[in-house]
């Protein structure tokens, strides 16, 4: 189900759902779940289905549980835009939570910090430990291994002919690590990595390594 990952002497667990944990750390690493997001394309007459909401939540849900975190990390773009319905659902998710939760930073976190704050979460820009730099927007350190999103990863599978299924995916260079985006109707972006880079496609069941 999940595939474990070695960086800087430490011990990662990649998980189908597109979360990440640092097992010294005690720590689940998310990426742009951008709630909030169906909410509003819905408000502008988007035919996206309500139940996509609910979605978010289970899954969220269900990779805390399979890991029992002691620390929670959102990677940036937890929210995706100003206060609409779904910061209500968030925030009785929240007070379900035994785990210290953190949220880094990204472009679409614009909702006051004091909101955040009231829900317990902290807010940083950026993380360093043990060599790894957390960020939401990729970064290039000396000696730093970077863990990031805000690129939505995802990889097409060739087949025979013009068959190809395109899958999110976890992408791993020399001295960074792309984590795909968590949340439902999220999209992604289609790379196309260097011969020594390594890709872990996700399924609904299974994380596998392509490349």
């Amino acid at each position: 189900m999940t595939e474990k990952l070695q960086i800087n002497g430490q011990n990662f667990s990649l998980h189908p759902s597109g979360a990440m944990f640092w097992e010294e750390q005690e720590a689940l690493l998310i990426s742009d779940v951008h709630l909030g997001k169906i909410s509003h394309f819905r408000k502008f007459g988007s035919a996206v289905p309500q139940k996509a909401i609910a979605e978010n939540f289970r899954r969220l849900t269900a990779a805390v549980e399979y890991f029992n975190p002691v620390n929670l990390l959102f990677m940036g773009d937890l929210f995706h835009s100003s206060l609409n319905a779904e910061w209500d659902l968030f925030a009785a998710w929240i007070e379900e939570q035994s785990a210290k939760v953190i949220l880094i930073a990204g472009n679409h976190d614009i909702i006051s910090e004091n909101k955040y704050e009231q829900l317990g979460i902290k807010i940083y820009s950026e993380i360093s430990l043990n060599g790894i730099l957390l960020t939401h927007h990729p970064e290039i350190r000396e000696e730093h291994f970077n863990i990031c999103g805000h690129l939505h990863p995802g990889f097409k599978l060739r087949g025979r002919g013009r068959q190809s299924l395109g899958l999110p995916c976890f992408h791993k260079m020399d001295r960074q690590l792309i984590m795909p985006a968590f949340g439902e109707f999220t999209g992604n972006f289609w790379i196309s990595p260097a011969a020594d880079d390594q890709i872990f496609a996700i399924t609904k069941k299974e994380v596998i390594l392509v490349s």
